[in-house]
């Protein structure tokens, strides 16, 4: 009852404010308002758009449970949401944009898939009361102190095992440790963006000539989620793998499973983050979305274990998008991608 009466008084606020004095209508000045009334003038406007659309890759339940706490503190409002990967989000936000039928509100995803997506012209830059808490390597910055997107969730990738069939003496700290005998025929790795970062970090730290001794570890190789292959480990079915996402191993330790995790000496370090779109079709209620994601969102996601940028873990991070344009990310992702193969072919 609480909440409903907050929302009543919002409404009738924005209503009076509203005729008081004229208000962003534009999503150009809509993004850039930054009034005392902001929430309120957003509210009132998206209770009259009914819906926002939210294209995101977030895994699992994370996604869902964003959903309904999003239409729990925003009774009227339906948010709309589409999880898929980048690789599938981007071609289909790109023809969407070909045929002049704009679909997506709000873009929730990966670094390496928005600097394809403003590269079409997808994205917009936009503002928020709440970017003060992001530290400025969170924030892609651009005019007139707006930002294309912002990162709102890490995921960190590192050594997990399962504690019943790898020894304590056998867990690697360090890369060097993947060699350990008592690894050989127990690692397993999934084909995918994950396993390709984590090669990069290697390289990084022990160059090409490591990475191909891997070959001799006899690592399995499964054709699913980097998610599916801890619920693997922690079956049993394998002993450990190399990338493995620090926020998917707590969660399944959360439910009594023998998992571990460990993080190695350069930990690839899997950002998300929140965009605007070019044109999106519901203005009020895309930026209210944006709010609640840097805001009240972040509780959703501290309990499926995502990380904070601004928050220091105990290990080094690395951002393989950064600081790359896409051709360099191109280039260098498809060297991971090939050596990956090589260390896994029999």
């Amino acid at each position: 009852m609480k909440q409903i009466a907050r929302m009543f008084l919002l409404l009738l606020f924005a209503t009076h404010t509203w005729a008081q004095s004229p208000k962003p209508a534009s999503i150009t000045e809509l993004a850039v308002y930054n009034g005392s009334d902001r929430e309120q003038l957003l509210y009132a406007g998206a209770r009259s758009e009914g819906k926002v659309v939210w294209y995101t890759s977030l895994a699992g339940d994370s996604y869902k449970a964003m959903a309904r706490a999003f239409e729990t503190k925003y009774p009227g409002l339906r948010l709309e949401a589409y999880r898929a990967g980048g690789s599938d989000l981007v071609p289909r936000m790109i023809e969407e944009a070909k045929a002049r039928r704009p679909v997506f509100d709000v873009l929730e995803i990966t670094l390496d898939s928005l600097m394809v997506s403003r590269a079409n012209n997808l994205l917009r830059p936009y503002g928020s009361p709440h970017l003060a808490r992001y530290p400025d390597e969170a924030k892609e910055k651009a005019d007139k102190g707006l930002t294309f997107w912002t990162i709102d969730r890490e995921s960190y990738n590192g050594f997990g095992y399962n504690k019943n069939q790898i020894s304590a003496s056998a867990v690697p700290k360090g890369f060097e440790g993947l060699l350990h005998p008592e690894l050989k025929g127990k690692l397993g790795l999934a084909y995918g963006e994950s396993a390709n970062k984590t090669i990069g970090a290697m390289l990084k730290i022990k160059g090409e000539a490591f990475v191909r001794k891997l070959k001799s570890q006899e690592i399995k190789v499964f054709t699913v989620s980097s998610a599916t292959l801890v619920d693997f480990i922690a079956s049993g079915e394998i002993g450990a793998s190399f990338h493995i996402f620090r926020n998917h191993a707590l969660v399944s330790m959360e439910k009594g499973s023998p998992v571990g995790w460990q993080p190695m000496e350069l930990v690839f370090t899997n950002s998300g983050a929140v965009a605007l779109a070019s044109q999106p079709p519901h203005p009020h209620a895309a930026l209210l979305l944006i709010d609640f994601l840097l805001s009240d969102g972040q509780k959703v996601l501290e309990k499926f274990q995502y990380g904070h940028p601004s928050k220091d873990y105990g290990f080094t991070r690395w951002y393989p998008d950064a600081g790359r344009s896409i051709e360099q990310y191109e280039k260098d992702s498809a060297k991971w991608e090939k050596l990956v193969k090589e260390i896994t072919q029999k």
